[in-house]
């Protein structure tokens, strides 16, 4: 699966969101002052990915004070992502993509092993897409636990 490197374009995309709106790649970048991170997770209410929620929830405030905007994208369908949502108040979008239609030309979606086990789902991966569209950090196989922490380092906000 190709994966998207630093200054590529990266694929727009405007998909459902868990509050029953819609979230839009192109608009989220008009105003995000220094761009958009878009993390993929595989799964809404799972340890890991309520730990990486909870990360980017409580550090919302400081990326969007350094003009990030922040998009949490999976394969769960909208309803998942709403009970998600409310049980942690989380306060930034989460967007629904069942059909796979950002997953896969993003390289989110592809092979992976789990105790020995290969299967296909989401790789669990973070890209920061600059004002002007294109990639300005791409990161997959990251880790739910401390990745936020990481990400803030690698972007020289901490």
């Amino acid at each position: 699966m190709p994966r998207l490197e630093p200054g590529q374009a990266a694929p727009d995309f405007t998909l459902p969101t868990a509050d029953g709106g819609s979230f839009s790649l192109a608009q989220a970048r008009e105003s995000a002052k220094n761009g958009v991170i878009v993390y993929f997770y595989p799964a809404a209410s799972t340890p890991g990915c309520t730990t990486q929620a909870c990360d980017f929830r409580d550090s919302l405030a400081s990326l969007t004070a350094a003009g990030y905007a922040v998009v949490g994208v999976s394969p769960d369908p909208v309803e998942k992502l709403k009970t998600f949502t409310d049980n942690e108040s989380l306060t930034f979008p989460l967007v629904s993509d069942v059909e796979h239609t950002v997953l896969e030309p993003w390289g989110a979606w592809g092979e992976k092993k789990n105790y020995g086990r290969t299967y296909t789902g989401v790789i669990r991966s973070t890209v920061v897409v600059a004002p002007d569209g294109t990639v300005s950090l791409a990161q997959y196989n990251v880790k739910a636990t401390g990745h936020v922490a990481k990400l803030r380092r690698d972007l020289k906000l901490d």
